[in-house]
């Protein structure tokens, strides 16, 4: 059974992609490696392989010619995936990197490469955006500036909410009235269709690297983005040029991982909230980011376009660089990693890591770490965090609070 579009989210998470899975004797789907599949006739090999390599979907009877052209895991979770976030269609790609690439070349190849950005995003995509190395061109603002800053080959405007690393929210449907005419693409990472469906308010394009929270167990590493067919086409046209394809075990996995993301999502967001409320109290901590804290949602978009705060915290440590250091490096059933929205719970020092290439004024502050809250219980991981703030504590002096009062409030 394949779930309408008025099936409650829960349902589509699970059932999504599945069409046709029963009929064909499974229970899950059959992962098909095949790397290339049997043409027919060689005028209709001929055709299949023009309507592909063009960026259309596979047609009635068609072959899929070759795995970079059309692969059905692949498929499967890119239905799965659009389903959840209220698009027409979806493109995955081996890589968060490669689905933004293959957005920013589309929008280049059609005589756009004109972009406009609002910092601060995820630190590769400022990277790619600042270097022009796929032919565009950056103008940087904030939100307030979107409109001012198109030029008459903008071909998108991109946004990250809420933003990584520092969790700061912005409204998309006047970022979407801004835009105009131009396409607004944004970065639903950290959000996940769960608690956030650009599309509801304006938003033309929605990307994720796959390899956070939809695959959520940190071991599949892909990319995906979400719009209008008429994109689709345009941007399967460049993954099949490029290159930039979804391997079918990443795939399988990307598409389970969809079936258990509003379970996990809440979870960890529950978690994340105690946490972000016991972490205020630690005299190492100058001050905690996160959403759904008073004073972080200025324009109440929490229970208006967010549905909830999400389960990812930024801290500010008192003592700076060293302090963060100090901290990052004492956390132990917290893993120093890398990456965000698994099962396990991380933590990272984003100026060091993902955001060093991030021009110095765009840079976090050398005293902000950021943690990807986990499934871990909550008590656990507090103690953890309260015993790698005593540890930062130090590089300052600072009084460490007693560990009871840290562990209840």
């Amino acid at each position: 059974m394949q779930p309408s579009s008025s099936s409650q989210f829960e349902t589509r998470a699970v059932h999504g992609g599945m069409h046709g899975v029963r009929a064909s004797g499974s229970h899950v789907p059959v992962i098909d490696f095949s790397t290339t599949n049997p043409l027919g006739s060689v005028e209709a090999g001929g055709l299949s392989y023009e309507e592909l390599a063009t960026g259309h979907a596979l047609g009635e009877g068609r072959s899929a010619v070759y795995q970079r052209l059309w692969q059905p895991g692949v498929a499967r979770f890119e239905e799965a995936l659009a389903g959840l976030e209220g698009t027409e269609g979806a493109v995955a790609f081996a890589s968060g990197m490669a689905a933004l690439s293959a957005t920013l070349i589309a929008a280049a190849s059609a005589g756009r490469p004109h972009v406009v950005a609002v910092r601060p995003l995820y630190g590769g995509t400022d990277h790619v955006l600042e270097s022009g190395l796929l032919g565009t061109r950056v103008t940087w603002t904030d939100a307030a500036r979107i409109a001012t800053a198109i030029e008459p080959d903008t071909g998108l405007v991109i946004v990250e909410t809420p933003a990584n690393p520092t969790l700061e929210l912005l409204d998309l449907r006047q970022a979407a009235d801004a835009a105009g005419d131009v396409p607004l693409l944004v970065d639903n990472t950290f959000a996940t269709p769960v608690l956030q469906r650009p599309v509801e308010f304006g938003a033309a394009l929605v990307l994720h690297s796959a390899t956070k929270y939809l695959g959520g167990h940190g071991d599949v590493m892909g990319g995906v983005v979400a719009g209008s067919q008429d994109w689709m086409e345009r941007l399967r046209r460049v993954r099949a040029l490029t290159g930039g394809l979804l391997h079918p075990m990443a795939a399988y996995l990307l598409h389970r991982g969809l079936r258990t993301l509003p379970v996990r999502v809440r979870a960890q967001q529950e978690t994340a909230h105690v946490l972000a409320e016991r972490l205020l109290a630690h005299p190492a901590v100058a001050g905690v980011r996160y959403p759904g804290l008073p004073g972080q949602d200025p324009a109440g978009l929490l229970g208006t376009q967010l549905d909830g705060p999400g389960s990812i915290i930024a801290i500010d440590l008192a003592g700076g660089y060293d302090a963060a250091a100090r901290f990052t490096e004492s956390c132990e059933l917290i893993t120093h990693a890398v990456s965000l929205g698994g099962v396990d719970s991380l933590v990272q020092h984003p100026a060091s890591l993902t955001h060093r290439p991030v021009a110095g004024e765009a840079k976090p502050s050398a005293g902000t770490v950021r943690l990807s809250i986990g499934l871990e219980h909550v008590d656990d991981l507090t103690a953890d965090l309260m015993a790698a703030l005593d540890a930062a504590a130090e590089i300052g002096g600072l009084h460490s609070p007693d560990r009871a009062d840290a562990l209840s409030g």
